[in-house]
């Protein structure tokens, strides 16, 4: 599961939809769906086939081309690539009525307002082929994929850091944690030979804890490194809003709405300490902020590469 929104885009006229600002229309209907939006375009045949693979979530192409028709393309895409990708011909000259219908293609004729008419179009099919994202148990799935591969990257970067400077200049930052760490693990062992092992409800208040250099740790590290490189810290908002409704998504409990009938109308996760619910509406904020910090975290890492 994955963030990321690849178009192909095959048009030998393909700059009149750069330079009336069209593609970047797309592009930002993408992102505001909580997506980093990849769009490649391409004039000729052969560039499109060369850079054709399973990694695009939508193909579109005119279907008038000078160097082969759409028949040829779609049959080439799919019976010699063997690729399966949502795919829209589009045109304002060919008659597709004895067009072969495939599996996963669209077609569209315009009459006027071309450009505009396609950008309509492919913002309808975008909508169709992210209706996956919009499944709340899929969307938790790549939700807990995404961050944690930030998770990874923030402490590869933490240890970049630490590895390639003076070791006196973190001395104070690893003495603030290990004596929060000692104060951690103190109460801990107060709690294993207390109330943990004392009381009835011990064991439920053993099984919510976590250890050691958590989120928690690696956050503050976070925005003592992005203040020593006299960067913007957004460790807090990360905190916020990557870690916090991670960590509340993670222990959420799914829960269906159903009619009289028992047709499922709604699905959606909800915490239940606080009763967040995790909602579309929230997963493409969520997605959103993913995206941001995924910027965030890229910049960090190219200070730090230089």
């Amino acid at each position: 599961m994955k963030l990321e929104y690849k178009i192909l885009w095959l048009d030998d006229n393909i700059d009149a939809f750069i330079e009336d600002r069209h593609i970047n229309k797309i592009k930002n209907f993408l992102e505001e769906e909580g997506f980093e939006a990849e769009i490649i375009t391409v004039k000729q045949v052969n560039d499109f086939f060369d850079k054709l693979d399973n990694s695009f979530d939508l193909i579109l192409t005119d279907f008038h081309m000078n160097d082969m028709n759409g028949d040829e393309v779609v049959k080439k895409i799919r019976k010699e690539s063997h690729i399966f990708t949502e795919i829209l011909f589009y045109t304002a000259q060919a008659d597709l009525k004895n067009t072969d219908k495939l599996d996963r293609i669209s077609f569209l004729q315009t009459t006027n307002n071309h450009h505009k008419q396609v950008v309509a179009k492919v913002k309808s099919l975008i909508g169709l082929t992210i209706q996956k994202f919009h499944d709340i148990v899929v969307m938790r799935g790549m939700i807990m994929n995404e961050t944690s591969d930030m998770d990874n990257q923030k402490l590869e970067m933490i240890k970049k850091y630490i590895n390639t400077n003076n070791v006196f200049e973190t001395n104070n930052l690893k003495n603030e944690i290990l004596e929060k760490i000692n104060e951690h693990f103190t109460k801990k062992l107060s709690c294993v030979n207390g109330e943990w092992k004392t009381k009835d409800n011990g064991f439920s208040k053993l099984i919510k804890d976590d250890f050691v250099f958590s989120a928690k740790y690696k956050i503050q590290t976070l925005g003592w490194i992005l203040h020593k490189l006299s960067l913007d810290d957004f460790s807090e908002s990360y905190k916020d809003e990557i870690i916090s409704l991670r960590n509340k998504f993670a222990h959420a409990t799914l829960l269906e709405e159903t009619d009289e009938n028992g047709k499922i109308l709604r699905k959606y996760f909800k915490h239940g300490d606080d009763g967040m619910t995790f909602d579309e509406a929230l997963c493409k904020t969520i997605r959103t902020n993913i995206k941001k910090h995924k910027t965030n975290l890229g910049k960090l890492e190219q200070k730090l590469n230089e």
